[in-house]
């Protein structure tokens, strides 16, 4: 029987890690990914590096709901069931906590418009798709370590988390028993955007964390893994991979 998995924001760095796991793991993986050169080249890069065949690059703004339907209306036609949805897709940009005013009301729309609304898009559009998978659908939202110690890159991408886990609980009571939910919930992860930051605050993150080290994006792949083929009797659980940092 064919596996199908979904994937928004396929071609960043975390997504990228998680579709190449998933491939390997038998996949045939569709995911998401804007409109732009520098995305569609990634886009070709990461189909290329896919084991196996049918996997597919589908280039939709998740946040413009109706062609969001649309391209769904399509994918809809050509597989019968979608066996995992994994919600990677997300936002955000360094605005210090105390700097309200660099927080302007654009950004904390885009921010929530990306990192939950979508979301909650997809699950939408996807669940009658998930409840037709052999043996019960899953879904992984990409949460954060910022959800629960409220430190990140802004303080609309720590609340816009937070609604992820709240979301990951909500939907394992209303999606049950056909379809199980899961929250991957990274530390800080060793990505271009945070190898972008001032050095000595990534290097505390570091020293502030138990096991030394940032996160790697494989390793959350590796926890998607773990949700939707080793947790069978688990849902609206969330699955830290942040080092322990919160220990600190």
């Amino acid at each position: 029987m064919e596996k199908f998995a979904f994937v928004t924001g396929g071609v960043g760095q975390i997504g990228k890690a998680i579709c190449q796991r998933l491939a390997c793991q038998g996949y045939q993986v569709i995911f998401t990914y804007r409109d732009s050169e520098s995305s569609n080249q990634r886009a070709e890069e990461l189909l290329a590096s896919l084991p196996g065949v049918g996997h597919q690059g589908m280039q939709v703004d998740i946040t413009d709901v109706a062609g969001y339907e649309r391209a769904v209306d399509d994918l809809v036609k050509s597989i019968g069931h979608l066996d995992l949805l994994v919600n990677c897709a997300g936002t955000t940009q360094f605005v210090a906590p105390e700097d309200l005013d660099g927080l302007d009301e654009g950004l904390i729309d885009r921010i929530f418009q990306v990192n939950v609304r979508a979301a909650i898009t997809s699950v939408r559009l996807l669940a009658p798709l998930l409840n037709r998978a052999p043996g019960g659908g899953c879904i992984v939202n990409i949460s954060s370590i910022a959800a629960r110690t409220a430190i990140g890159s802004n303080i609309a991408y720590c609340a816009s988390k937070a609604a992820m886990d709240n979301l990951t609980l909500s939907l394992a009571r209303a999606l049950g028993p056909s379809i199980r939910v899961f929250s991957v919930s990274p530390g800080l992860a060793d990505t271009d955007f945070v190898k972008g930051v001032d050095t000595s605050w990534r290097d505390e993150q570091c020293e502030k964390t138990p096991l030394k080290r940032l996160v790697n994006p494989e390793e959350v792949a590796n926890a998607v893994v773990l949700a939707t083929e080793g947790l069978t009797f688990s849902t609206g659980t969330i699955i830290p991979v942040d080092g322990g940092r919160p220990l600190n």
